[in-house]
């Protein structure tokens, strides 16, 4: 962006549209954002004490390597690989999360020494790095996919070798083959079936196109977890613990799993509660927020001993506990473990969000820009009607007012109509003046006329201007006009400055003489705006 003074009417402007992004944010629930901060915070306390963990855990390799070096030494090699190559993953990792914070601009609270997660609503990080606008992968979001790639072959190439020949028949084999099967469920980015398009996604683009930047800090902070628990299980199986399958399920959490991020007030809560992340192991009782579930109806109990959750979110706001306990067989007796979660309510919209992006008028014999939504409705699902208004995808539209009839109404109405969770049914509107386009004034060297001196007349450019306006028309300029001195004839002039001929009659008129530029025309380089007749400029010459 160019820099220099700016114009009153560019203020304006400036001034409305940051009011218009201020509205847009509005819209995000902070609710939303508090629990992906939630989130974020919960796994980076979960990678401090797994890195603290494996540090011992590796450390012990390291010395019984060196106890036990028949034992060992073979497994404290590739324990120090492990390491190597997960550290150099989780600082890409790292770096990733660094930027988004370098380009949100996002500061930490001085008293806190954390960030301010309810700002980061940004939801175009790395739309115009990573992707290539077709939902495409660019060169850098590319590389993002390489480095995962890159992260698993790396691991998987240390642990090959202890494998063999891939006999499920050796139990050593057993284990490393169950981890291989977990650690590419953990790090799978295959193309991700998108519903509402019905076909695949570039598993890069379906997790972090158009989310929030707190949403993403948070994903990559739980990648960073994924790559600690395939350090620790790797670890333990180096170490001859069997911590991929027989690790103690007092050392598992529950984990409430929703369906999305917020819910409306008296809407079913949808989602999962499962045993840590990994277990398959099936539950023998479950109780949430008190009320016993009923694991023997059919599809309450999943392949993975996840259990299905229903149940009313009620018309209390903000986020809400999920608690409870999940009941297992361990050691032939009843083990229950508590269960940690939440979910966010917030209020059904009552009314949608119609906002011209200029200002809030529409002229007519112009494409208006208008921003149209439903709080906490998808765009697509935002059904928007009115006489020349089409629609630009992503909730954004176009009007162009059609011609009034004489006596109508100089105003137009927007009908919104949408379908809510459970089938409610929403509509609102709005109406909009309907403004004529302005009529553009004569001018040069900012004066329409009275003292001209011949300087103001010979070295200043013509313009038509159209006042507050907050249509930027780049195209549209003065393409000629008529000069005429007192006394002479007039001289037609094409393009925006007088011409040696015009010059020379303005050079040689006396002090006092009348001057009128007239019939100016314009061109408005393609654009379908047909604006009044430009004034013309009357003056007398003071030198």
């Amino acid at each position: 962006m160019a820099g220099g003074k700016l114009s009153a009417r560019q203020k304006m402007i400036n001034l409305m549209y940051l009011v218009f992004i201020a509205m847009m944010a509005m819209q995000m629930s902070k609710e939303v954002l508090k629990a992906f901060a939630s989130m974020k915070v919960k796994f980076s306390e979960a990678n401090s004490l797994a890195t603290e963990s494996n540090k011992s855990l590796l450390a012990n390799l390291i010395e019984k390597g060196k106890e036990k070096p028949e034992e060992f030494l073979a497994a404290s090699g590739k324990a120090q690989e492990v390491s190597k190559i997960s550290n150099e993953f989780y600082s890409y990792l790292n770096d990733i999360s660094n930027e988004i914070i370098i380009r949100g601009e996002y500061e930490r609270d001085e008293e806190t020494g954390e960030y301010d997660y309810a700002k980061m609503e940004d939801t175009d990080i790395f739309d115009d790095s990573w992707f290539d606008g077709n939902q495409g992968l660019s060169s850098e979001g590319q590389e993002v996919i390489d480095k995962i790639d890159k992260y698993k072959e790396e691991i998987r190439n240390v642990i090959t070798p202890m494998i063999g020949d891939n006999d499920p028949a050796t139990s050593s084999d057993i284990k490393y083959l169950k981890f291989i099967e977990s650690f590419n469920k953990r790090f799978n980015i295959d193309d991700v079936y998108n519903k509402e398009i019905k076909n695949d996604q570039n598993w890069l683009y379906a997790n972090f196109q158009g989310f929030p930047a707190i949403a993403m800090y948070a994903k990559l902070t739980a990648m960073q977890n994924d790559i600690k628990v395939t350090e620790t299980a790797l670890y333990n199986l180096f170490l001859g613990n069997t911590l991929t399958e027989a690790v103690t399920l007092k050392n598992y959490t529950a984990i409430v799993l929703p369906e999305k991020g917020s819910f409306f007030t008296g809407e079913t809560f949808k989602g999962k509660v499962a045993l840590g992340k990994y277990a398959s192991v099936a539950p023998i009782g479950l109780v949430v927020n008190k009320q016993d579930v009923n694991l023997n109806d059919p599809g309450t109990i999943n392949e993975d001993g996840s259990v299905e959750l229903k149940f009313n979110v009620g018309s209390k706001l903000g986020e809400q506990p999920i608690d409870g306990t999940f009941t297992f067989y361990e050691d032939g007796k009843p083990l229950e473990i508590p269960i940690v979660g939440n979910y966010v309510v917030v209020n059904k919209p009552n009314k949608a969000t119609i906002s011209a992006d200029k200002l809030n008028v529409v002229y007519i014999g112009i494409d208006n820009e208008l921003t149209i939504s439903v709080p906490g409705v998808n765009n697509k699902d935002v059904i928007a009607t009115a006489p020349g208004l089409t629609s630009l995808g992503n909730g954004k539209y176009t009007l162009y007012p059609p011609a009034l009839k004489p006596g109508q109404k100089a105003e137009v109405k927007i009908n919104v109509s949408a379908t809510l969770e459970g089938g409610d049914k929403f509509n609102d509107s709005k109406s909009f003046k309907i403004y004529g386009l302005p009529t553009p004034v004569g001018k040069i060297n900012n004066k329409s006329g009275g003292r001209l001196t011949k300087e103001d007349l010979t070295g200043n450019r013509l313009i038509a201007d159209l006042g507050n306006f907050p249509y930027e028309l780049k195209g549209f300029r003065v393409s000629g006009f008529s000069l005429k001195v007192e006394g002479r004839a007039a001289i037609p002039v094409l393009g925006q400055r007088l011409d040696d001929k015009a010059i020379a009659a303005v050079n040689t008129a006396k002090r006092g003489s009348r001057i009128t530029i007239s019939n100016i025309t314009t061109t408005r380089g393609g654009l379908k705006i047909q604006f009044p007749p430009t004034t013309s400029i009357v003056g007398e010459l003071i030198n």
